[in-house]
């Protein structure tokens, strides 16, 4: 006999009771999940967070009082297994370096649906991270070419193509299928640009693509 998986506890951040509520209603449907608790700020998030102990927090940026940026520093401090997804709108771009900075491990926006929701979830629960493709489709919308990254980009023409794509959520097979080339060889170009950008993970790679002006917010 198989036994049961136990299902992902998840605490819900958000100070639209609505949303929250909906959001609530739709993960509880999933066997595969499991929600133990929500808060309105970032104080309350972090008073659920001394007597519940969730694998997955879903974070809204903003929220009145405390907002998700500080809240999150404060619980991955407290709580280093905790595995945060900010909840985000357009126009919040700005924040998502201290977000990955403070060790944020995904970003959904607000629009996105539940597959997308469960798919961030299942990432971050296999030590990945997870960037919603809307999102990164917007963070890339004004990529300089490479001839604008000046002298100190390290990367070939080539390294910067496929940072491009793997900005924009592309699997390394969709980016050889796009560019004519073995994922193999997008495998060895992944390596390269990762080894160079000193980079462990694609939210890593993103911060880097928009502070050296390889996108512009």
């Amino acid at each position: 006999m198989i036994a049961k998986t136990a299902p992902c506890k998840l605490v819900l951040a958000d100070d639209h009771t609505l949303f929250r509520s909906g959001l609530r209603t739709l993960l509880d449907a999933r066997d595969n999940f499991s929600v133990i608790g929500e808060a309105s700020d970032g104080a309350e998030f972090l008073a659920l967070l001394e007597k519940e102990a969730p694998d997955v927090a879903l974070l809204d940026i903003a929220m009145p009082g405390m907002d998700g940026i500080e809240a999150a520093a404060r619980a991955v401090g407290r709580y280093p297994n905790l595995k945060i997804i900010t909840l985000s709108m357009f126009g919040e771009e700005e924040y998502y370096f201290k977000m990955v900075s403070i060790g944020v491990k995904g970003f959904l926006l607000k629009n996105s649906d539940i597959r997308e929701v469960e798919d961030a979830i299942a990432a971050v629960m296999e030590g990945g991270t997870y960037f919603s493709r809307e999102l990164l489709f917007n963070l890339v919308s004004n990529l300089k070419s490479s001839a604008e990254t000046g002298p100190e980009s390290e990367l070939s023409e080539r390294e910067l193509e496929i940072l491009l794509l793997i900005c924009k959520g592309l699997s390394n097979q969709e980016i050889g299928d796009r560019l004519f080339i073995s994922k193999r060889t997008v495998d060895k170009h992944r390596a390269n640009i990762l080894a160079k950008t000193n980079c462990k993970n694609t939210a890593n790679l993103v911060v880097y693509a928009i502070k050296h002006r390889l996108v512009e917010i």
